[in-house]
């Protein structure tokens, strides 16, 4: 099945880590951008991951329902049914969820998960994220390892977050500061709360330097040299050989970061990359050219009666749809995941 199951996940993020690539994750937040970014990997021949925010989930649920669970639910289905039609394998993965919001929306979805595998059925998401980035780190991790068990029973790969993105995503956020930086206490405080994959297996969110939001390139002052201390912290403590990279790491907020920074943080372990902003900018762009090409039309100016062919939604959703897979295949092509399809 096109959606991976628990298996085709792992050995995604197995043949990632080995051959120092990493899978796109981009967020969605309809049927349109879904669409989109499935386009986008199976032009890149590229495996790839689809989240889903808080505020993401929220808005598929449509204004006024604001429900993020009903919205996850609606996309995640939505992309079970559509990704069949995809010769490649796509994860589901939702995106920073902080503490007050995991009651309303990790932890049903967990449980949703953990039903469908009691009947013998896969989870609905392949991976869920808990962001205690603001968070005292030790009940982070205390929570963390909760969160570890509940998805191991359902089948699922947690994702946490050991330090602070800065910038602003979904309304939360956070100073530019020290604390973007990911200590070597910190790694070290993860191996012990989590293990190294005895536990269950979890992504790692380190932050280096990282920043959510729009940045020219040279903008956002990265430090990807912290990664591989951290897989140093981890080799060390896990007793492995020399050179061993145990952590499967994330990169958020990479907006604006030089392409010798992605390749360098991709060779300390890094397998998930978020993208975001710039897929937004690629879905609305043509969207923008088109209104202001078709001014006329898509608008009844001076009592006329515009014209119907370019104010139907799909004469422009076409074009956002096409901008975005665009994007999407040029990330593969960054992160060297095109042409590295399982299937």
């Amino acid at each position: 099945m096109p959606i991976a199951t628990p298996e085709i996940y792992n050995e995604m993020l197995d043949k990632a880590k080995s051959g120092e690539f990493a899978y796109p994750a981009i967020n969605v937040t309809s049927s349109e951008t879904l669409n989109a970014a499935l386009r986008g990997f199976a032009e890149a021949e590229s495996d790839g991951i689809v989240q889903f925010s808080t505020g993401g989930a929220e808005f598929a649920s449509g204004g006024k329902v604001k429900d993020m669970v009903t919205g996850a639910v609606a996309l995640a289905e939505f992309a079970h049914v559509v990704a069949k039609k995809y010769p490649v394998n796509i994860a589901l993965h939702t995106d920073h969820c902080p503490k007050d919001k995991l009651d309303t929306y990790v932890r049903p979805l967990i449980a949703i998960s953990q039903e469908r595998v009691a009947r013998g059925e896969n989870p609905l998401f392949q991976s869920h994220m808990w962001d205690g980035s603001a968070t005292e780190l030790h009940e982070n991790l205390r929570i963390a390892a909760e969160l570890l068990d509940s998805a191991v029973k359902a089948k699922i790969i947690l994702e946490v977050e050991i330090g602070v993105v800065g910038g602003e995503e979904d309304g939360v956020a956070n100073d530019i500061n020290e604390k973007l930086y990911t200590a070597p206490g910190d790694y070290e405080a993860t191996v012990e709360a989590l293990g190294g994959g005895e536990k269950g297996r979890y992504l790692l969110a380190a932050t280096f330097g990282n920043v959510h939001g729009v940045y020219k390139p040279g903008n956002v002052k990265l430090r990807p040299e912290i990664l591989r201390t951290g897989q140093e912290v981890a080799t060390a403590k896990l007793g492995l050989p020399e050179g061993s990279k145990p952590l499967d790491l994330v990169f958020h907020g990479g907006s604006g970061s030089l392409l010798e920074e992605i390749h360098e943080a991709v060779s300390y372990g890094v397998v998930k990359m978020n993208i975001d902003t710039d897929t937004q900018y690629a879905f609305t762009r043509p969207i923008a050219a088109h209104m202001f090409s078709n001014y006329n039309g898509v608008l009844k100016v001076d009592g006329e009666v515009g014209n119907k062919k370019v104010y139907d939604p799909r004469s422009y959703m076409k074009a956002a749809e096409a901008g975005m897979a665009e994007r999407v295949a040029h990330a593969c092509e960054n992160l060297k995941s095109t042409g590295t399809t399982l299937r």
